[in-house]
C-alpha cells in the first residue's frame, strides 16, 4: 500500500527555494529576492528571516503575560540601527489580525526602534 504524502496547500502557495533558502510562497521567495537586493544597494545592513516576536499583554499588576510568539518573515536592519519588521501576505487569516493588533497595541509601543511594513501580494 502506498500513501501520497505530499498534500495541496491550504491557500495555493508553493514552497519555493531562493539563494539556498526555502520559503512558504514564491511571493515570499521574490520579497526575499528584493530585500537582497536592497542590503545590497546600503538601504539595508543586515536581514534576518523568520523573525520570532514572542507577544504579550499587560496585567493589571503591570507585569507581561506572554501569549504566543509571531514568526514575521523578514527583519531588516536600517543603517541607523532601527529595525523594519516586513510581513509578506498572500492571504489575511483571522489568526494573524489577532497577532497583528497585538503586535501594534502592545509590542510595537515598547520597541519605538522598530517600523511594521505588510506587503500584500496584488
Amino acid at each position: 500500500m502506498t500513501y501520497n504524502t505530499s498534500f495541496a496547500s491550504k491557500y495555493g502557495n508553493k514552497r519555493t527555494e531562493h539563494n539556498g533558502r526555502s520559503f512558504m510562497s514564491k511571493f515570499e521567495a521574490r520579497i526575499a529576492g528584493e530585500l537582497e537586493l536592497e542590503l545590497k544597494a546600503g538601504k539595508y545592513v543586515a536581514i534576518e528571516y523568520q523573525y520570532k516576536i514572542p507577544l504579550y499583554v499587560y496585567l493589571p499588576d503591570g507585569k507581561k503575560a506572554q501569549l504566543f510568539n509571531y514568526i514575521c518573515d523578514f527583519r531588516c536592519e536600517k543603517p541607523d540601527g532601527s529595525f523594519v519588521l516586513i510581513e509578506a501576505k498572500g492571504h489575511i487569516t483571522d489568526a494573524y489580525r489577532t497577532k497583528r493588533k497585538i503586535l501594534d497595541l502592545v509590542w510595537l509601543p515598547d520597541h519605538k526602534n522598530y517600523e511594521f511594513q505588510e506587503v500584500r501580494m496584488k
